[in-house]
């Protein structure tokens, strides 16, 4: 019984995780980044710790909206995605009909999330009691 019980127990998450798990529960339905992106927006490490904590920890998260910079699909989650995806309305490039039976990757020109709520952070929370009267 060494130290490697570490390695398949993933555990409490670190302070770095808390951090991409907290910006990706940030991203709206229907919009993506790409793990860059996350890593860029906050400002430490880079794509491949993203990736790394989004796989010990992501199943808390809508971890289907964080993808490769080429939009690719993640394998072995594709379909679960694409559910993800269809239902949230994420604009998608789907494959030409060259392409059978490949899956559509997401439309990254159209998809990605800048980081700003749409009409300033404010307009995020209350999207409550307008206009119900």
């Amino acid at each position: 019984m060494g130290g490697m019980s570490e390695e398949y127990d993933p555990g409490a998450p670190t302070e770095y995780a808390e951090r991409v798990l907290d910006t990706v529960d940030l991203i709206p339905p229907g919009k993506v980044m790409t793990y860059g992106d996350v890593a860029e927006w906050l400002g430490e490490a880079g794509p491949r710790q993203v990736g790394r904590v989004l796989a010990r920890y992501g199943g808390g998260v809508p971890w289907w909206r964080v993808v490769r910079s080429d939009g690719v699909l993640l394998s072995g989650h594709e379909l679960r995605a694409l559910d993800a995806y269809r239902a949230e309305g994420t604009p998608l490039k789907e494959s030409g009909p060259a392409s059978e039976g490949h899956l559509p990757k997401v439309d990254l020109r159209r998809a990605r999330w800048d980081g700003q709520a749409p009409g300033g952070a404010a307009a995020a929370r209350d999207g409550r009691g307008s206009g119900d009267g």
